[in-house]
């Protein structure tokens, strides 16, 4: 359901996120998919192909590497770059939250956890990097330190704290 959304909404990147999406798109065609075509080519050229494992999983391989990059073409076609570092440097609010922030925020029981605000195709929640669609990155844009916003949980509706604000250069 995620990727649907993110097929037909804009698909807002960090500069690192783009990069990172370039890299495994040149990685991809210069490197795993030539090397697979050698495979298969190499198998192919063993004969009889019904029984040929190297040749049916290359193919299959081969299929999975295309759809990759055709995925990755079309997200990186469809890219918009934000680096809102560049609008703090240029005199904007520090202290608000947009799409590329770092927030420290804490809870009523006073748990304190730090998030950074990036698009969807940058997603890790073990390195606390949720997507600008996600309900806590909702309920957080706009908002400025110190402010306690309400967001919705699976537990119910819980207020937060926001602690701190920063924009990375990249």
């Amino acid at each position: 359901m995620r990727q649907n959304y993110a097929m037909d909404s804009k698909n807002y990147i960090t500069p690192i996120g783009h990069e990172a999406l370039k890299t495994e798109l040149l990685h991809l065609l210069d490197k795993e998919r030539p090397k697979i075509v050698q495979v298969v080519h190499w198998a192919a050229s063993n004969g009889d192909r019904s029984e040929n494992g190297d040749y049916i999983y290359g193919k299959k391989r081969l299929r999975e590497i295309d759809r990759r990059i055709r995925f990755l073409n079309q997200r990186l076609e469809n890219a918009v770059v934000v680096n809102n570092s560049e609008r703090i440097a240029h005199g904007g609010d520090p202290d608000q939250i947009f799409f590329g922030a770092t927030v420290q925020y804490s809870d009523s029981e006073g748990n304190e956890t730090t998030i950074r605000i990036v698009g969807v195709d940058e997603v890790d929640l073990e390195r606390g990097y949720v997507s600008w669609v996600s309900p806590i990155a909702k309920a957080l844009i706009k908002a400025k330190v110190g402010d306690t916003v309400r967001i919705q949980t699976p537990s119910g509706p819980k207020e937060i704290d926001i602690l701190s604000v920063s924009y990375e250069d990249t």
